[in-house]
């Protein structure tokens, strides 16, 4: 989802001056007399607003990793005259042009449709599992004011100068993106050995490979800094304007407190961390991204004092979005998180991989399907749902057309999405 960066560039107001017509001289004598001129009033002149900057440093580093346009005045304005960093850029463009065309512009047209009283209803998604996965989330609930990512990878930190001059950053973003530009997720080595198992595709994937492998050749794979990175050139590739970030760790209680670097970088072992980012959308809405380092399994929950879900409870009432999460929340063993999750949303839109259907209470619930349900891809083959074969083939009540593709089963007419609304207010 390449959109292009927004530069916000100030407005200076011109104020014209009026210039009234001279009057003319009342005649006391024969001759005339001359009109001495008036000197303009100076307090009339206009006074020029001082320059402000037209971009913060943070969103010129997410747009100079994005593949975009950094500020006029930007530290990193002489980096992007490169040939590296051009020819990364015009590589970057065209993917994200590709994704928009066949991704983003689908998706926008049908949540448009079918999710437009949930999006009203949504000030704060939840997003478990999520990874950095900024991007289909915000382009799912753009108009949201708060987005709770939760994963196991870990938070990382704005990456340095030295960083960013370094040409071998441009194969490892490249790598990094490659699967949830194509695929819509983002792709562990597991993943990896069972998608080339596909026959279908197989181009794909055999391009996939390659760029991986050019971006360990030679040791070309740098350290992106872990989440942060991807975050950053999410929000620029999404018209967002980055305005401010912080590192933050969870306290006992499950409140945000900030954090430096070394301690996000080097959490104890029952320590949650995380990041905050302030964004401000291409319409000017202020918008808080939170993402979390934390393992949401059961007995891990009991060693961090369940702080991520206490964090997450406090955020009131809840749309809660779920794709391609291993089916985690199938498994008896992450109860905790998936009880949250059906306790406090009032909105639930998930691929099969989010909470199995039993987990639901019908009374409870409205439930309306989209897209076809096939088996689950043979790395998760024992998380097959019977009943949503049953679901998806009753003649009397189809499926509503899903027109994309979404989660491990990424081709359009293979993929599955649930949207499950509450017939009651949640719990507080």
């Amino acid at each position: 989802m390449r959109l292009s960066f927004l530069g916000a560039l100030p407005a200076f107001l011109l104020l014209l001056a009026a210039c009234s017509e001279p009057k003319k001289p009342v005649a006391e004598q024969a001759a005339p007399v001359a009109a001495t001129p008036v000197a303009p009033d100076s307090s009339l002149a206009p006074v020029p607003a001082p320059a402000a900057p037209d971009t913060t440093a943070l969103q010129d580093i997410a747009a100079y990793i994005a593949g975009s346009r950094v500020s006029r005045n930007s530290e990193l304005r002489s980096l992007t005259a490169s040939p590296a960093w051009q020819a990364f850029a015009a590589d970057a463009d065209k993917s994200w042009l590709t994704y928009h065309q066949t991704r983003t512009h689908k998706i926008q047209q049908w949540a448009a449709t079918e999710l437009d009283s949930v999006r009203a209803a949504s000030p704060t998604i939840f997003y478990p599992f999520s990874g950095p996965d900024l991007l289909n989330v915000v382009t799912m609930f753009p108009a949201s004011q708060t987005y709770v990512l939760v994963g196991l990878e870990p938070v990382g930190s704005v990456p340095r100068q030295n960083t960013l001059a370094n040409p071998k950053l441009y194969p490892a973003l490249k790598a990094s993106l490659w699967s949830v530009l194509n695929f819509s997720f983002f792709r562990t080595n597991d993943m990896a050995v069972e998608l080339n198992s596909k026959k279908a595709d197989s181009n794909a994937m055999r391009k996939a490979n390659s760029i991986l492998k050019n971006a360990a050749k030679s040791n070309q794979r740098v350290n992106i800094g872990g989440v942060v990175p991807l975050l950053l050139l999410f929000a620029a590739r999404t018209d967002h304007q980055v305005e401010a970030l912080r590192y933050v760790v969870l306290n006992a209680e499950g409140q945000l407190t900030e954090a430096d670097s070394t301690q996000v970088q080097k959490p104890g072992l029952n320590v949650v961390p995380g990041v905050e980012v302030k964004l401000r959308s291409k319409e000017g809405v202020e918008k808080t991204v939170v993402y979390l380092s934390a393992d949401l399994s059961d007995w891990k929950l009991g060693t961090t004092k369940e702080s991520a879900l206490r964090y997450v409870r406090s955020l009131g009432p809840l749309t809660t979005y779920v794709k391609s999460a291993s089916y985690l929340m199938h498994k008896s063993y992450f109860s905790k998180v998936r009880n949250l999750v059906l306790e406090r949303s009032s909105y639930i839109l998930q691929d099969d991989s989010g909470i199995a259907m039993k987990y639901f209470r019908p009374a409870d619930w409205k439930f309306t399907y989209y897209g076809t349900y096939k088996r689950p891809i043979n790395l998760f083959a024992k998380q097959y749902q019977p009943v949503l074969t049953k679901v998806y083939t009753d003649t009397a009540n189809k499926p509503r057309p899903l027109p994309f593709g979404t989660g491990y089963n990424w081709r359009q007419n293979d993929s599955n999405l649930l949207l499950a609304k509450r017939q009651s207010a949640p719990a507080i």
